[in-house]
Order: C-alpha cells, then sequence, then structure tokens
C-alpha cells in the first residue's frame, strides 16, 4: 500500500533552515505529480505549499512560501524534498507528504516544523 514517511522537522528561529524529506513506497513515484501540505495543529486546516510534476520540471508555490520555499524530488531514490528558508513563525504546523487530494489521497505521519521569533 502507499507509504509517506516525512523527516526533518524541527524547532527553529525566525530565519532559519530546514529541509524536509518525503521517502515514498507502494506505488509508481516517477509517475504522479507529488506536494507538500501543512496544518496548523488544532486547525484542521490543510493549506497546500507546494507541487512538483513527475518528472521535476514543472514547480508550483503557494505566494506564502514563494521565494523561500523550494521542493524537489529525486524519483530513483522515490524521495520527494523542501528546502525551507527564511523562515518565519507563521509558517510553523505539521508537514506532509501529500500523494493526491480529495478521494483517495495520502499522507504520511507528517513532521513538526516550529518556528520561535
Amino acid at each position: 500500500q502507499v507509504q509517506l514517511v516525512e523527516s526533518g522537522g524541527g524547532r527553529v528561529q525566525s530565519g532559519g533552515s530546514l529541509r524536509l524529506s518525503c521517502a515514498a513506497s507502494g506505488f509508481t513515484f516517477s509517475t504522479i505529480t507529488m506536494d507538500w501540505v501543512r496544518e496548523v495543529p488544532g486547525t484542521g486546516i490543510e493549506e497546500w505549499v507546494a507541487s512538483i510534476s513527475s518528472g521535476g520540471g514543472a514547480k508550483r508555490y503557494a505566494d506564502s512560501v514563494k521565494g523561500r520555499f523550494t521542493i524537489s524530488r529525486d524519483n530513483a531514490k522515490n524521495m520527494l524534498f523542501l528546502e525551507m528558508n527564511n523562515l518565519k513563525p507563521e509558517d510553523t504546523a505539521i508537514y506532509y507528504c501529500a500523494k493526491g487530494f480529495g478521494i483517495g489521497a495520502s499522507r504520511g505521519q507528517g513532521t513538526q516544523v516550529t518556528v520561535s521569533s
């Protein structure tokens, strides 16, 4: 079955950097557009952060992270990444590797990112 395992979260000060990783298995990773989403605990609201096409050639970002975050993937290793620079307190959330949206969507367990001011 689909398995997504995120790692790399942590606590940093405002202006700091983190690199999130997601190990994917159980599906043909190289053929699927992948996303990062985030959720502030307790809100129940999932915010889309970034998307990367199956081959990695097309990337899109939420306005709130554009210019600070970079999404990438390694299809040979079934890995998805999110490089986060100039982090702000409002970036504090649980970050999830996302395969799809709606019915049939999959998420990992998430990795907590906390940015202190």
